[in-house]
């Protein structure tokens, strides 16, 4: 008897071969995993074309009609099948490349058939290759499916009977015996008000709708479930952090704060910085374990917010310690920090893969005696051997860079958990905040610094080169300096650094020496070669500097005014986006120019198009998640996050709000889920748990 947790081996048509390749290619191990295995779009079955409305244009359509006369044409080794086929309004050939042998003796010429197929055309006349074809008579699209369901497949399950339809036929034929498993989960006090259907039926009409309506009320109701467990996960999780969990209290500003703030500030912080530091501070002082989130686009000075606050940790007697997600990063973070608390004579240390061993040693026993109370760093920060006297703040700069395992070994430097300010530059639209932080208080700094202009953003083609140079020797003449960036998008690829090195070649022959210097930096470059093409550039030397997206963090070059993208269609936003923000750091007017060729997909259009009509970020991020997908954005695919089986967090934000709000009803009445008429939520609450990483866990 076929039961939920079957291994799916053991279900007819399957067997050892196709078990295993379910396995690989969909994580299909159980009957479980084929039921959840959801259809992701349907096939309208209930409309029906005549041949005279058909082009070559439309999706897959459904004709009936009778079969005329049946040909095998061409070659030994190449036959094909063409078959004629007319309706009263006219006539379309139907062709047959695969299986000639098996298809033909199975086409009775003069019956009637109902075909289903997609439209092309070929020498001038429309025919329909390899349709679905059934005889009317034993027809079952008019009377039983209206909606056929389409589910993810690969070519290696193709290729084993496993397409669409293959799986259709396995899960039809598991699911009557199994439905009865299905019990219900969401607490039934939600039921009426949200509109829910029962579980049983939304599973049956998931995969077999009897209507758009039924078929729309199951993947809404499906959607909410599985977002309702992940919001109640992640905010138990909360809620036990902020009952039980303790924190260090640091209950004064003292002398190390104020006097930074009040004879060293470099320029006065925006009221979005002042309202931060509030919220901020009110969370040290509150005696439990501060997790929050720090959002803000480039430039508009998170890092100064995250400063201050390790001088507030100082002034009570703690340590503080910033990770960055590359060295380069890192470093830019310690000299600024340095030369910010110079005056001060405050001593910042710095902890990378590149430190020397015999730096470490002092390195390890400063933090162990207490004499370091500020220490930057990459990955390195989170060795075992890094041990700290008092550790009592952790900043984790563009922090979706850390996987999740890396980033909980900060929270074992210490008895008590230290306090947690995530800081991103990627701005983070709400409904995938709601669910990668949904544990964490978010802050967001909505204000550029007195002064600064928002980037002026222009699409030009490679036909428009020589514009693109004229406008650079332009800002060149009034003093500015420009970026060039290529897209390098993996280190090796020998196409993607001979257009860097062509594009450098390019430069260098439009800017010649003595007049012009141009820089260049690329991953393949020794560390202290790119170090000192760095500084040619900082210190003003170099006027262009050609690079990789090496310098997409990093590089804080307040001169630079202009930067030039090219093949800007092959970033991503979020990418096109940092990259910009390397520019208009100044109170000049800042430009991006983004290259790309003549023929765009209709992506690379859209994303253009959102670069150009906007520098917000937040706009910029929204449009990023509905290109992309959660996983690809946040680079969370790592951490297994968001391995939702229907729920989408670029549409389904409205969902996710309700789903949210009734885990904090429920969890406001049963922080345990203890009641008695909860006992099913909490089977599935538990049973979802073991499977899932507890990711809400970790900042």
């Amino acid at each position: 008897m076929i039961k939920l947790n079957t291994p799916i081996e053991y279900v007819k048509g399957v067997g050892p071969k196709r078990a295993e390749l379910l396995q690989k290619e969909l994580n299909i191990f159980f009957v479980e995993d084929l039921i959840n295995h959801f259809p992701f779009r349907y096939i309208d079955r209930s409309k029906f074309y005549t041949i005279a409305e058909l082009t070559d244009n439309m999706p897959q359509v459904q004709i009936v009609g009778r079969l005329g006369e049946v040909q095998e044409l061409g070659k030994p080794r190449q036959k094909r099948l063409v078959a004629k086929f007319y309706d009263p309004s006219g006539s379309i050939e139907l062709i047959w490349f695969k299986g000639v042998k098996w298809v033909k003796p199975t086409l009775q010429a003069g019956a009637d058939y109902v075909i289903f197929g997609k439209p092309t055309v070929f020498n001038g006349k429309i025919n329909i290759a390899h349709p679905d074809i059934e005889l009317l008579s034993k027809a079952t699209s008019k009377s039983q499916v209206a909606l056929q369901p389409v589910y993810h497949t690969s070519e290696k399950l193709t290729a084993n009977g496993l397409h669409s339809k293959g799986i259709e036929k396995l899960i039809k034929s598991v699911l009557p015996e199994i439905l009865n498993e299905f019990y219900e989960n969401v607490p039934t006090q939600f039921h009426d008000p949200l509109k829910l259907m029962p579980r049983k039926m939304a599973i049956k009409e998931i995969h077999f709708p009897q209507n758009l309506t039924y078929m729309q009320a199951a993947q809404y109701r499906l959607k909410f479930e599985e977002l309702f467990f992940l919001q109640l996960q992640i905010i138990r999780m909360k809620l036990y952090r902020d009952r039980d969990i303790q924190g260090f209290v640091f209950g004064k500003v003292g002398e190390h704060f104020n006097q930074f703030f009040h004879d060293h500030l470099p320029f006065e912080l925006t009221n979005a910085q002042k309202r931060v530091i509030k919220e901020i501070r009110k969370d040290l002082g509150a005696g439990k374990q501060m997790n929050r989130l720090l959002q803000g686009d480039v430039g508009s000075g998170k890092t100064m917010v995250s400063l201050l606050v390790m001088l507030i940790a100082m002034d009570n007697g703690f340590q503080s310690a910033m990770m960055a997600p590359t060295e380069i990063l890192a470093n830019q973070h310690y000299e600024g920090i340095s030369e910010l608390l110079e005056p001060l004579g405050i001593g910042v240390e710095l902890l990378t893969g590149s430190t020397k061993q015999a730096a470490r040693k002092g390195i390890f026993e400063r933090l162990l005696s207490g004499e370091s109370s500020i220490i930057v760093g990459t990955h390195a920060l989170l060795e075992d051997h890094v041990k700290f006297k008092n550790l009592g703040l952790v900043v984790i700069d563009e922090q979706h860079r850390f996987g999740v395992a890396q980033r909980s070994k900060m929270w074992q430097k210490n008895a008590i958990p230290p306090h947690i300010l995530v800081m991103s530059a990627t701005p983070i639209p709400r409904t995938l905040a709601m669910t990668l932080y949904g544990d964490l208080d978010v802050s967001v700094i909505d204000e550029l610094p007195p002064g600064r202009k928002p980037i002026e953003t222009r699409h030009l083609r490679d036909s428009h080169r020589l514009k693109v140079f004229a406008f650079m020797k332009d800002q060149i003449d009034k003093g500015r300096q420009v970026y060039v960036v290529y897209p390098l998008i993996k280190e090796s690829e020998n196409m993607d650094y001979k257009d860097l090195m062509d594009g450098f070649d390019g430069i260098t022959r439009a800017f010649p020496l003595p007049q012009y210097k141009v820089a260049i930096v690329h991953g393949q470059m020794k560390p202290a070669d790119k170090d000192h093409e760095m500084q040619l550039f900082a210190s003003g030397e170099a006027q262009i500097m050609v690079a990789t997206t090496v310098i997409e963090v990093g590089v804080n070059v307040p001169n630079a005014s202009v930067m030039v993208i090219e093949s800007a269609e092959r970033f991503g936003l979020s990418q096109l986006h940092q990259l910009r923000g390397r520019v208009g750091r100044g109170a000049d007017q800042s430009y991006c120019l983004l290259v790309t060729g003549n023929k765009l997909s209709n992506e690379a259009k859209q994303r253009i198009e959102t670069m150009v009509r906007t520098t917000d970020g937040f706009e910029v991020a929204e449009s990023d998640l509905k290109l992309r997908g959660p996983g690809d954005m946040m680079g969370t695919q790592q951490s297994g996050m968001l391995n939702l089986a229907i729920a989408d967090l670029a549409k389904d934000g409205k969902i996710l709000q309700l789903a949210r709000s009734a885990a904090f009803e429920l969890l406001k009445s049963y922080p345990n889920l203890d009641s008695p008429d909860l006992i099913n939520t909490r089977r599935f609450y538990q049973k979802m748990v073991k499977l899932r990483p507890n990711w809400s866990k970790i900042s």
